[in-house]
């Protein structure tokens, strides 16, 4: 469903949704987060561990009548808040999209045959959604071979804190990249394109110590080194040229910037200012169950992602009380009284924090066997490729009055040197009430799509997909 296209703009990055057919899902992405093509599990990957959570008590969320802003920014807003636009849907009562429902099942047939095609009958090796995945295209596992070639004398924990310092400054780089951009690997001398282009990149200048401060340990990313990393030699590890031109280096870099100055946090990122020692406060954390197995709660690493890292993205057009809220917005499908307060009409949708929590949990559960409780508050993430899904296949149609609006703005913005006109779709910006009510929607259904995937599938009990699954072997496909 359409394209996400980053145009470089004072520096700073600026999201336009479009929305096109299955055409342009399939073959014209140029999102930041596209899954690779399929690939048979690694040896050993099996179906993501999902503790019990019998014994474990989440904390509850922030009560909005008091602490507003708290409660928007929190994982548990996400799903609630949403749920409220999808009771709409149901109803086919929406602003800007009209809804057949009698297409569900055969949206639910399509994601079934996709998973059945790629991984029937083992889906209990679908790995779960995450970066982990971007790092095996074309089916060499490079994360193993990374660990293989690390000598025994380090440690598990240490191997863990690698792959999340690697992780998160690979899900940073991580955005759209252009249509002439490409990547050609050192290692391989294979061409990558995209989000898995970057993905191979930023492996191999993790490798190469781009992002270390210190020259004698290369396999770490620290405040020292994103400090001294200039958008300059960026573009030369990127391999950016006229010739090969990527979109945003500078907006890049300066993300990266502030991110050295976050990771000064000694609380969260430890003495050594690296983003791997989250690692350390996540298992000495109160909530923490300390055992032969840790459990650690999403509400914690979630506070980890949010406070830690909340000064590193620019203040978002959403406040509450003088608080940025990040990815969060006004929806006019939000139901609302004379006397509601200004939080009741906004949806927190939280995309890439929540895109984050997939990527840094992986690391943590194979390599440590940490396991996670609280992995339901998550949500399929509220993107193109998830929500492009229920337009191709004509669950959701945007109404005609919208329509038009978004070809006039293609058609306006086609006219800026530089900008694509080739394919003519539905062109909106990020904030717009279509891009939200849709996002918000994406939320809805997919967590009934899941249900009727099980069933599809016939799995039952601990056998069934998790929604983490069904994302990566599904609904991003």
């Amino acid at each position: 469903m359409g394209i996400f296209s980053r145009k470089g703009k004072n520096n700073a990055t600026v999201e336009t949704e479009s929305i096109s057919s299955k055409v342009s899902r399939t073959t014209t992405n140029t999102t930041n987060m596209q899954s690779p093509p399929p690939n048979k599990p690694m040896n050993g990957f099996s179906q993501f561990p999902l503790p019990s959570t019998t014994n474990v008590t989440l904390p509850p969320p922030p009560d909005p009548s008091v602490e507003p802003a708290a409660y928007l920014k929190s994982i548990h807003a996400v799903r609630e808040r949403s749920r409220l636009v999808y009771e709409k849907a149901k109803r086919n009562q929406l602003t800007h999209f009209d809804v057949d429902l009698t297409k569900f099942s055969e949206t639910a047939a399509y994601v079934v045959s996709i998973i059945k095609r790629d991984f029937a009958p083992d889906y209990h090796t679908i790995p779960p959604h995450g970066r982990w995945q971007h790092f095996e295209v074309g089916g060499r596992p490079r994360i193993d071979q990374l660990l293989t070639s690390w000598p025994s004398k380090v440690d598990a924990r240490e191997r863990t804190r690698r792959l999340l310092d690697l992780f998160l400054v690979s899900v940073l780089l991580d955005a759209g990249a252009g249509t002439k951009w490409s990547y050609k690997s050192k290692e391989s001398g294979k061409t990558y394109r995209r989000s898995e282009g970057l993905a191979i990149a930023s492996l191999e200048m993790f490798k190469a110590g781009y992002f270390s401060g210190d020259p004698t340990e290369p396999y770490q990313v620290n405040a020292a080194g994103l400090e001294r990393l200039s958008a300059g030699q960026l573009a030369i590890g990127l391999q950016v040229s006229d010739s090969n031109p990527l979109a945003g280096v500078e907006g890049r870099a300066g993300l990266l910037s502030s991110l050295a100055e976050a990771l000064h946090n000694p609380e969260y990122f430890g003495s050594s200012q690296r983003p791997g020692n989250m690692l350390d406060y996540l298992l000495t954390h109160p909530s923490t169950q300390a055992s032969s197995v840790p459990i650690i709660t999403i509400p914690t690493l979630w506070n980890v992602l949010t406070e830690g890292l909340g000064s590193i993205w620019p203040p978002s057009r959403t406040q509450i009380d003088g608080v940025s809220l990040g990815d969060a917005w006004p929806c006019s499908s939000m139901p609302c009284s004379s006397s509601a307060q200004p939080w009741e009409i906004i949806v927190p949708l939280h995309k890439l924090t929540q895109w984050l929590c997939y990527s840094l949990m992986a690391p943590m559960t194979r390599l440590m066997n940490i396991q996670f409780a609280g992995v339901e508050l998550l949500t399929g993430l509220p993107e193109y490729r998830n929500g492009g899904l229920f337009i191709d296949t004509g669950l959701l149609t945007l109404k005609p009055a919208d329509a038009k609006r978004g070809i006039d703005a293609y058609h306006h913005n086609a006219r800026v040197q530089g900008q694509p006109n080739m394919e003519v779709v539905p062109l909106f910006s990020a904030e717009d009430d279509v891009v939200v009510e849709w996002r918000a929607l994406t939320v809805g259904f997919l967590d009934d799509l899941l249900v009727e995937v099980n069933r599809l599938l016939k799995l039952e009990g601990p056998g069934r997909l998790s929604l983490a699954q069904m994302l990566e072997a599904g609904s991003w496909k």
